[in-house]
C-alpha cells in the first residue's frame, strides 16, 4: 500500500459519513460545513485511488440519465462509498455533453469558495477516462421536495435563499443550461448540493450576451439578491491565468475566455442590484 493510501485509510472511517451527516448547528448555512471542506482533498484521493467493486456497481439508464453514468461502489481498505462516473462526450439528446466539465465545475467552485459541488476527479473505468463525483447520501432532490409539498423550516429559509443566490451566480458563470430541480439536492439539514454540470461552459453567442439568471430572465426575474463579499471579490479577481490554474486542461482557451465574458456580465448585474437596493442589502 502506498503512503498516500495509508493516509487515506487512516482518515476514511472518520470521513465516511462526513458529507451527508446531519448538522448539529441549526443556523449553519445549507452548503458543506467547514469540517466537510477540510476533508475534500482526501475524498478526492479516495475517488481517484479506490478499487471499483464491479459486482455492486450499476449503470443508470432512462429518460433522466441521458449520459448513462455509472454508480460505482468504491472500496479502499474496507471503507466503501459510491461515486458517480461519467464519460459523456459529444452531442447526446440534442445537447453537447462533456465529462470534463464536471471536473472544471468542481474546481471553479473551490476557487470561488462556493462550497456547493461535491468532490469530483478524473479516473479511469474500464480503460476509459471520465469524471468521478462523490455520491452524497441521504439527500432528496428539489423535485422530490416540490412533489411531496415539503416546506423549508422557517429558521433555514434565509440560509437556503442565500444558497440559491450562489447557485444562480455559479450557473451564470459556467453557463449551465441544464439546471433543473433534479440537479439540486437537499441534505437532511437543508444544505444545498449541486450536481450534473456536463452541459456547462458554453461558448455560443447567446451565452456571451446575457445571463441565465437576472432581472431579464425569460420566466421572470431570478436575481442574485444577496451574495458574500468574499465571493464577489473572488469573482472580480478572476482572470485567464487564475481560471487556467484552477481548471487545468479541462477547459479550452475559448471556454475560459467565455467564463471571463460572463464574469463581467455577472459583475454588471451585481452593480445594478447594488445601485437599486444599496450595497448593505446585496453584499454581506
Amino acid at each position: 500500500m502506498s503512503p498516500r493510501s495509508a493516509v487515506i485509510l487512516a482518515l476514511a472511517a472518520a470521513l465516511a459519513a462526513a458529507l451527508p451527516a446531519g448538522c448539529e448547528d441549526p443556523a449553519a448555512p445549507p452548503q458543506f460545513r467547514a469540517e466537510d471542506l477540510a476533508q475534500r482533498g482526501r475524498w478526492e484521493a479516495f475517488l481517484a485511488e479506490a478499487v471499483v467493486v464491479e459486482s455492486e456497481s450499476r449503470q443508470m439508464t432512462g429518460a433522466e440519465a441521458v449520459t448513462s453514468p455509472w454508480v460505482l461502489m468504491l472500496e479502499l481498505g474496507g471503507v466503501r462509498h459510491r461515486g458517480l462516473w461519467k464519460n459523456a462526450q459529444g452531442r447526446m439528446g440534442g445537447y453537447w455533453e462533456g465529462w470534463q466539465y464536471e471536473i472544471a465545475a468542481y474546481r471553479l467552485d473551490k476557487l470561488l469558495g462556493l462550497e456547493l459541488v461535491p468532490p469530483t476527479v478524473e479516473r479511469r473505468f474500464r480503460d476509459e477516462r471520465g469524471s468521478c463525483q462523490y455520491w452524497v447520501d441521504g439527500c432528496m432532490s428539489l423535485r422530490d421536495k416540490e412533489d411531496r409539498g415539503l416546506k423549508i423550516p422557517p429558521r433555514q429559509v434565509p440560509a437556503w435563499n442565500r444558497a440559491t443566490y450562489l447557485q444562480r451566480l455559479f450557473d451564470n458563470l459556467i453557463a449551465n443550461e441544464d439546471r433543473h430541480l433534479n440537479q439540486i439536492l437537499i441534505t437532511a439539514d437543508w444544505r444545498m448540493v449541486l450536481i450534473d454540470h456536463s452541459r456547462s461552459f458554453r461558448t455560443s453567442g447567446r451565452f456571451l450576451r446575457s445571463l441565465l439568471y437576472s432581472a431579464k430572465s425569460p420566466d421572470g426575474p431570478k436575481l442574485m439578491s444577496e451574495l458574500p463579499r468574499a465571493v464577489v471579490a473572488r469573482v472580480r479577481a478572476l482572470d485567464f491565468a487564475a481560471v487556467r490554474s484552477a481548471v487545468g486542461a479541462y477547459l479550452t482557451d475559448e471556454e475560459i475566455r467565455a467564463v471571463l465574458v460572463r464574469r463581467d456580465l455577472v459583475l454588471d448585474e451585481i452593480g445594478r442590484l447594488i445601485k437599486v437596493n444599496g450595497e448593505a442589502k446585496v453584499l454581506y
